[in-house]
């Protein structure tokens, strides 16, 4: 790869990751869960700031991310014996707890012997050598600078992921999923306000090419295809694909039209002709186009929704006609496609980008425990008990989930290597 591939590749994968990842941190921010921090990338931290209480990460590994929100399966914040550096408010309460003790840091010095950030928010311990054990009130809105220099905030119990109603978590998870399916399709809009006309998949002929078939026979421009032999055709594709895969005994094919209302029969003889090596026939029409802002805005529609059918098609044969890992794609694929796509233009990258934001968002609600899907099952199943499901059932399944797709991620990306 190249570097403007490898720019490609990051800027694609980051583009996805953070709009997903935007989704479920929007909406928890709006439910009123704490999120601790935005992570766009994986492994080490190359850049960190902190804003209304989340600390903003960019990671080495530009793989994934992630959004991590308080909850009660975090582990503590600190340790008993641990040696701290406070900072009060003016109020006396802790407003801030430095772990990194041993760097250079104002504060005030700490160790503590016991602590509760979750409902009583406080501190016991020693202070500044002190002999006598005190205990030091921790504001609501408190942060933690962690040993690896993350500065997050405390948790407490009301802004746990699972305080917030079953309804509000389901809509976090599935958030992620829908900011996908609303990024293809601002993409597949935007192309369509970017290119000189746009085709909505109508059987209208548009263009009529001279001494071709179609004009032989005496088909006009805006006539509507409704019928070649016996196949009825409601969109363009199934226009093209009648013609294309007519029989080669077949010398004419039976091409019924709508023209001024009534309808007409025309006998045309298609042309064989090789395209990219591949055989097929033409009998010379162009779709119709259009540019009025309308028409461009149910091109982004009209393709977004064609591009989730076919991801949806391919899903489905996926499990019918019988798994392979021939028919996935890791990180390494999409890598090599994206350096392929690269030097065909920016814009075939945007397009890209949206069919790849479709797979993911299609991809996550796959109910499987460690996706958003999976997840979305158990909050239905909470809603339909009534009642928290068990946490160890709930980090039973995900962790089950979690090491499904870390072997089924491994998998895809030896088998793309050896491919």
């Amino acid at each position: 790869m190249n570097v403007t591939s490898i720019i490609a590749f990051i800027f694609v994968f980051g583009v996805l990751v953070t709009v997903h990842e935007f989704g479920h941190f929007f909406v928890a921010k709006k439910s009123g869960v704490l999120v601790r921090e935005f992570a766009i990338g994986m492994g080490p931290k190359l850049l960190s700031w902190n804003r209304n209480h989340t600390a903003y990460t960019i990671r080495i590994l530009p793989v994934g991310g992630y959004v991590r929100m308080a909850g009660m399966d975090e582990e503590p914040d600190l340790d008993a014996g641990q040696r701290l550096r406070l900072t009060f408010n003016e109020q006396g309460k802790v407003t801030k707890i430095d772990t990194q003790i041993d760097e250079a840091g104002i504060g005030v010095p700490f160790q503590v012997d016991s602590f509760d950030l979750s409902d009583t928010l406080i501190l016991t311990g020693y202070s500044d050598n002190a002999t006598e054990m005190t205990t030091e009130h921790v504001d609501h809105d408190a942060t933690i600078i962690e040993e690896n220099g993350v500065e997050v905030q405390v948790a407490p119990r009301d802004v746990w992921l699972q305080s917030a109603k079953v309804w509000k978590r389901a809509l976090i998870n599935i958030a992620g999923p829908v900011m996908n399916f609303i990024l293809a399709l601002v993409i597949f809009s935007g192309v369509g306000f970017a290119i000189a006309s746009v085709g909505l998949n109508e059987p209208i002929i548009g263009t009529i090419q001279k001494n071709m078939p179609a004009d032989q026979a005496g088909l006009k421009a805006g006539d509507e295809i409704t019928q070649i032999d016996r196949v009825k055709t409601t969109t363009w594709d199934q226009v093209a694909n009648a013609i294309g895969n007519s029989k080669e005994s077949q010398l004419n094919i039976t091409v019924t039209v709508l023209r001024n209302g009534h309808k007409k029969q025309v006998e045309v003889r298609p042309k064989t002709v090789k395209i990219n090596g591949v055989q097929t026939k033409q009998v010379g029409i162009i779709e119709k186009t259009h540019t009025d802002t309308i028409s461009r805005l149910k091109y982004g529609l009209i393709n977004t929704g064609a591009t989730i059918s076919q991801i949806w098609h391919a899903l489905s044969h996926l499990f019918t006609g019988g798994f392979s890992l021939e028919k996935l794609g890791g990180p390494v694929s999409i890598a090599k496609t994206t350096s392929s796509v690269a030097k065909t233009g920016f814009l075939n990258i945007l397009i890209f980008m949206a069919m790849l934001s479709l797979n993911l968002g299609i991809m996550n609600l796959i109910p499987i425990p460690a996706l958003d899907g999976g997840k979305l099952i158990l909050n239905l199943l909470e809603g339909i008990l009534r009642r928290p499901l068990p946490q160890s059932f709930e980090n039973a399944v995900t962790i089950i989930g979690a090491v499904f797709m870390i072997i089924l991620m491994i998998a895809v990306t030896i088998n793309d290597i050896l491919r």
